[in-house]
């Protein structure tokens, strides 16, 4: 990591005379790519490190031809050698989405959305102009082959998985129905992807875009579909249909042209259809098999989703054994399967979770349980070899970056999520009032006390339990001093 931000520091010191005050790191999301944030005196930059060289370029060439075109894209300041590292226009850490969470369903939210599809228009239309999609990661086209390729994603990626029996040759028709009816569309330009909320940033009021680097040649409505179906952000009908009218008002402006708004309409909704099930494939994948509790926890979200599309899809097509499977995964049976079980507060249980030191001596179960789990977080490299990690502990910022990103550690607690996810669930079904869950390392001042503060926000999120969270070491010394 200490290489990583050298090199940012000489790609920035080509680029600009200003000194740095400091680099921070940016917490990741779901890629693997890592962002800094530079400060200076003047302003901020946004530095990214990612060993992806095509995702990279694609990002650049991207965001240098969008920019160009006056399109609300970050503009690029610098790019090192090895195509690794870029420096870019830094919009802040406010998404529409914190918009929306922050101020509710009002005039003023509306309006940003209003003020993102008209930018959105713009970037499809004017960005499409001259851009060559030999850039993109995988496929130029959005065409019938990455049409099916994301409804074969749902299909063995989460279909599958709920063992329910249909006719395959029939299923596989009504996917060749469905990717050459939406094949044809009337208007494919630049397709964003994942037109998303959490994708745009707002600053001093106005939008600007980020992680576009999925984009391809497609049809418009996607991107529109994406953003007004996305699960979190829980649009009202009517501001779905108020703002998609909106948008294709302003894509008539970029067009210079009138659109047939019937069959505009219609292939749009196959397009919401094709997104929802592409992102129940996403959280299938993710939370299915990866075991990424934060996926399985959106799956009852999304499937919440499909479920109120489904009455007004209004697509021209018969799709029976299509249809047939999409009504039974939104019943309330298979939408319970993923709901994790919730605790309230007449829920008994408390789960104690522990941090400390196999030096010392064992934690004791004042419950009268005899002891519950105890994981041994040893096998992971220790922060505590590094000089300058020392004197801190598995809560300070320098440490929780090191065993995320440089050890075993996220594999370690996905597998302890997985057993200690089956007590709880059983202990509040049954009533019980106590579970202990303790991690231990050779000093109990990283390696636990990083694993016993995951585990119990995982629990606390996941199953919304009571938790008492003791560092036992780290307690022992503060009371010292």
């Amino acid at each position: 990591m200490q290489a990583i931000i050298e090199n940012i520091k000489l790609l920035f010191a080509s680029y600009s005379n200003s000194a740095i005050n400091s680099i921070e790191k940016i917490p990741q999301s779901g890629s693997n790519r890592i962002y800094f944030r530079i400060n200076t005196n003047e302003k901020t930059f946004i530095a990214t490190y990612n060993n992806n060289i095509k995702e990279n370029k694609t990002f650049i060439n991207f965001s240098k031809h969008f920019y160009a075109a006056g399109c609300p894209v970050p503009e690029i300041y610098g790019v090192n050698e090895n195509n690794t590292i870029y420096i870019q226009q830094d919009f802040g850490d406010i998404s529409l989405l914190n918009k929306l969470e922050e101020n509710n369903f009002n005039d003023y939210v509306f309006s940003l959305f209003q003020k993102s599809l008209k930018a959105l228009a713009h970037l499809q239309i004017k960005g499409d102009n001259n851009l060559d999609y030999n850039w993109s990661i995988t496929s130029k086209e959005f065409g019938k082959q990455a049409i099916l390729s994301d409804l074969l994603y749902f299909k063995y990626y989460f279909l599958d998985t709920l063992q329910i029996p249909y006719d395959k040759e029939k299923l596989i028709d009504d996917f060749e129905s469905l990717s050459n009816y939406l094949t044809f569309s009337d208007h494919k330009y630049f397709m964003f992807r994942d037109f998303q909320s959490r994708n745009i940033m707002i600053e001093n009021e106005e939008v600007h875009f980020i992680d576009f680097q999925g984009g391809m040649k497609g049809a418009l409505q996607y991107d529109v579909a994406s953003m007004l179906w996305q699960a979190k952000a829980g649009l009202s009908d009517e501001w779905k249909n108020n703002l998609l009218h909106y948008y294709i008002s302003c894509a008539e402006d970029e067009l210079q042209t009138t659109i047939d708004r019937s069959r505009f309409v219609s292939q749009y909704n196959g397009y919401v259809l094709i997104r929802l099930l592409q992102v129940l494939g996403a959280y299938g994948f993710r939370g299915l098999f990866e075991r990424k509790a934060h996926f399985l926890t959106s799956i009852p979200l999304g499937l919440k989703n499909l479920k109120g599309f489904l009455p007004q899809k209004n697509i021209d097509l018969n799709l029976p054994e299509f249809e047939r499977l999409l009504n039974l995964i939104v019943e309330d049976e298979i939408i319970k399967r993923f709901e994790p079980l919730s605790a309230n507060e007449q829920t008994p249980l408390v789960v104690n979770i522990n941090s400390f030191s196999f030096k010392k001596s064992l934690p004791v179960d004042e419950s009268g349980n005899g002891g519950g789990f105890i994981f041994d977080c040893r096998s992971i490299l220790n922060p505590g070899r590094v000089e300058e990690f020392k004197k801190q502990t598995g809560r300070d910022k320098g440490v929780k970056d090191f065993l995320e990103q440089q050890t075993k550690m996220p594999d370690y607690l996905n597998s302890v999520f997985d057993i200690t996810d089956i007590a709880v669930e059983d202990y509040i079904k049954r009533d019980f009032k106590n579970l202990q869950i303790s991690f231990g390392c050779t000093g109990g001042q990283h390696r636990s006390v990083y694993a016993a503060d995951a585990l119990a926000r995982h629990l606390k999120n996941k199953f919304k339990v009571k938790i008492n969270l003791h560092h036992i070491e780290q307690e022992a010394k503060n009371w010292k001093n």
